[in-house]
């Protein structure tokens, strides 16, 4: 493997940063993202290892080359950067914003969509629509939800009695847990004022701080104050509060009437991991990581809290393999017959115990079933050989000809491929078909538009669900459609994708195209991975190559090879930098000097991108320096002026960028791609952050012509390769990459690959029957 080109180097003056926030990530591999440290503005995280606690934060410095000129001698190896020298007013009860307004129309279509299937259809027998495991796991579910079986028939049998669980000192009646709203459920309700009071008040008591009570009020509902009275661990599902911080809360209020192996305590532990796992993207955790995970917070019984946890309906419990009742084949020998019965023993497969929320398993439920309703309800006999005959390049010819003959198609391939969908839906149209495609961006949405000449073809998923844009519905809910495509499917999160294809008629084809190289959704699950991978549909892979110097480094990235590639135009620069402090000065420079000046790339359009929020040169450190350079103020609307750069975080994992117009008592006023959007003054600080400098998950789906990749040295564990290769491939004509991270560079596109999600997704695909996959 070959190292990336470095250029020659002058002996330039750099500031020194000393200040180190908590060295944040994406999320990527060995990081850790706090929750609630940097609100919905994140964007979502790439997932951390498949474990219920992620690792510290990474602190680590490398010692690197210092930078060198943009114009740099001819015989030098590369060509690399030269070096340049009050909160808004608050009103009583203003309007709802255009996004909160998005957001409950989203929830009102899935309420309405749910009752036609439940008039239409009624509930799903299981064994009977569903078979296989899928059957099996919602039998198993409901068994013990209607308490005809124990929650422990589906655990292994333990190999001797545990010695005898100490018994809580909390009540003898313990209520059921509360059940937190979700993100969405929060993102569109408010708490009322008597509420918020009264959770104050029983914050006060127990010595949690004030500023929790609207949080808390609005994730517990109404009854907020007299649940966390009853049950004080339940402020374990406020975002951002630790278990360390309810213990103590808890203590306060019960004094010694509680202990570690409250049944309270550890039912809301269980539920505090599993929603922790979800923002690392899975939707399911090993019931052994999350025994490990409870012993380390001091739970004498681990085995017995998460049984009692399954009991009381905070989670799920599946399970993968064999049952180790169905030990014996029908004629093998049996429990008379030891060395028979151990043989066969041996030859199964363990089984394992899956524990997941409800609302993502019945996500992946729900998800599973529409994808083979759409495979099977699709008519095959279509025939669109003139329509692929005239396809501009042979990869969009095939996609054409294998949507013609399958109700769900996948599409993979890199920034050029996209050209295949837009191929696609204009042929589609040419033939009479109601077709759309759907992106992750609104940049992405202009970029389909374009390709296909039709800007009415192209709208970005949220407004398509929502209903702001796109086709509209029929009588039963369902979108007018005959052919949706939707791009950028690696950002679908299993609960969307389920939204989205309960919207979709039967009949309707559904291609999901996007590139398997980059980050993973934002939300819980991987499902473009998981149809992949289950092989649950025909499958078509672009042969179109991205072209250019940057389309030849990120191919060889997506391979796991670093390797030097020829830039005569300066498509390609690094800029060697020997610690933080001087990435942020060479961030600074590049973006307002060097770019423009040699590039001819203005500095509107280059985007920094780094690994993470916190750090010394994180999101927030060079956008703090970049307003200072580029628009400097005193940030007199809640930190921000007319003329910041910023991204607006309307829903968890969506980053829609934005600039400040002005701000007023009803909020911040953003101008969001030619749409004005209104900020209420409370939720300026967790949804809003300044842009010239995004997280990775933040730019995935976007594009600029010129992009500034920074790789400061205590990044150098939150680096992957699907890291290295969604930051790399966002430059249209020009990528600089401001290194500081040694060999951790090429060593994370070789050794680092994408760290698995715990899903259901494939194996209840392959459990379903789909006789017309592929």
């Amino acid at each position: 493997m070959t190292a990336l080109p470095r250029g020659e180097t002058p002996d330039p003056a750099a500031e020194n940063h000393e200040d180190r926030e908590d060295a944040g990530s994406d999320g990527a591999v060995g990081a850790t993202v706090t929750p609630g440290d940097e609100g919905a503005a994140e964007g979502g995280a790439e997932q951390a290892p498949a474990s219920p606690e992620a690792p510290a934060d990474p602190e680590a410095s490398a010692d690197s080359e210092p930078a060198a000129d943009l114009e740099a001698p001819a015989d030098s190896e590369a060509p690399v950067g030269k070096e340049a020298d009050g909160a808004p007013g608050t009103a009583a009860a203003p309007a709802l914003s255009d996004a909160e307004i998005e957001l409950a129309a989203q929830r009102e279509l899935r309420e309405r969509i749910e009752k036609r299937k439940a008039e239409k259809e009624g509930p799903i027998p299981a064994g009977t629509k569903l078979s296989g495991p899928a059957a099996d796991l919602l039998a198993a579910v409901r068994a013990v939800e209607s308490g005809e079986k124990a929650a422990t028939a589906f655990f292994e049998p333990r190999a001797s009695s545990p010695a005898p669980r100490p018994a809580a000192t909390g009540p003898a009646s313990v209520p059921p847990p509360a059940r937190p709203r979700s993100a969405e459920q929060q993102s569109t309700h408010t708490a009322s004022p008597e509420a918020a009071d009264a959770v104050a008040a029983v914050l006060a008591e127990g010595g949690a701080p004030e500023a929790l009570a609207r949080p808390a009020a609005v994730t517990l509902g109404e009854q907020a104050a007299g649940i966390l009275r009853e049950d004080p661990w339940q402020l374990l599902s406020v975002p951002g509060v630790r278990p360390e911080q309810a213990d103590g809360f808890a203590r306060a209020l019960l004094g010694t009437e509680c202990g570690p192996d409250d049944e309270r305590r550890t039912a809301a532990l269980v539920g505090w991991l599993l929603e922790r796992a979800a923002l690392q993207g899975h939707t399911a955790l090993d019931a052994s990581q999350v025994r490990t995970a409870l012993a380390e917070r001091a739970v004498t019984d681990p085995e017995a809290a998460v049984e009692h946890a399954v009991a009381e309906g905070v989670v799920l419990v599946f399970q993968d393999g064999l049952d180790p009742a169905d030990a014996a084949e029908p004629g093998e020998p049996e429990g008379d017959d030891e060395d028979g019965a151990q043989a066969a023993h041996d030859e199964q497969e363990p089984v394992q115990v899956l524990l997941g929320l409800d609302r993502y398993a019945l996500a992946e439920e729900s998800l599973a079933d529409g994808l083979a309703r759409l495979v099977n309800a699709c008519e095959k006999g279509a025939d669109w050989t003139e329509a692929a005959a005239a396809a501009p390049s042979p990869s969009a010819a095939e996609l054409i000809r294998t949507v013609a003959t399958a109700g769900l198609v996948a599409h993979s391939g890199g920034e050029s491929a996209r050209a295949e969908p837009a191929a696609l839906i204009a042929a589609a149209q040419g033939l009479g078909l109601r077709a759309l495609g759907a992106t992750h961006s609104v940049d992405g949405r202009h970029r389909l538009a374009t390709a296909v000449g039709d800007p009415q073809t192209a709208v970005t998923l949220p407004d398509l669900l929502s209903g702001a844009a796109g086709p509209g519905r029929d009588t039963d809910g369902a979108l007018a459609l005959d052919l949706l495509v939707v791009l950028d499917a690696p950002q679908l999160d299993v609960e969307t994708a389920a939204m989205l294809v309960e919207s979709l008629a039967d009949g309707t084809r559904l291609v999901l195209s996007g590139d398997p190289g980059v980050l993973g959704s934002a939300g819980a699950g991987r499902v473009f991975a998981d149809v992949l991978a289950a092989r649950a549909c025909p499958q078509v892979v672009s042969r179109t190559p991205d072209p250019g110097p940057i389309g030849e480094l990120v191919s060889g990235i997506g391979i796991g090879e670093l390797t030097q590639v020829d830039a005569p135009g300066r498509e390609v620069v690094i800029v060697p930098v020997r610690d933080a402090g001087e990435a942020v000065h060479r961030t600074v420079q590049l973006v307002a000097d060097s770019v423009p000046r040699a590039i001819g790339v203005p500095t509107s359009d280059t985007q920094v991108i780094t690994v993470g929020h916190g750090g010394s040169a994180g999101t927030k450190a060079l956008n703090a320096a970049l307003k200072e350079r580029l628009n400097p103020g005193p940030g007199r609307f809640g930190g921000f002026d007319p003329g910041d750069r910023v991204v607006h975080v309307p829903a968890p994992g969506r980053a829609v960028p934005g600039s400040v117009v002005s701000a007023d008592a009803a909020g911040l006023h953003l101008d969001c791609a030619g749409t004005p959007v209104v900020v209420p003054p409370d939720a300026v600080e967790s949804s809003v952050r300044h842009s010239w400098a995004l997280s990775a998950h933040q730019a995935a789906g976007m594009r600029w012509p010129a992009v500034v990749v920074v790789l400061p040295g205590d990044a150098a564990q939150g680096l992957s390769r699907p890291w290295v290769y969604t930051a790399f491939s966002r430059g249209e004509r020009h990528l600089s990459v401001v290194h500081g991270v040694d060999q951790a560079l090429p060593r994370a596109v070789a050794e680092i690959p994408a760290q698995e999600r715990t899903t259901r997704l494939r194996p209840l695909l392959e459990a379903l029957p789909t006789p017309d996959a592929s």
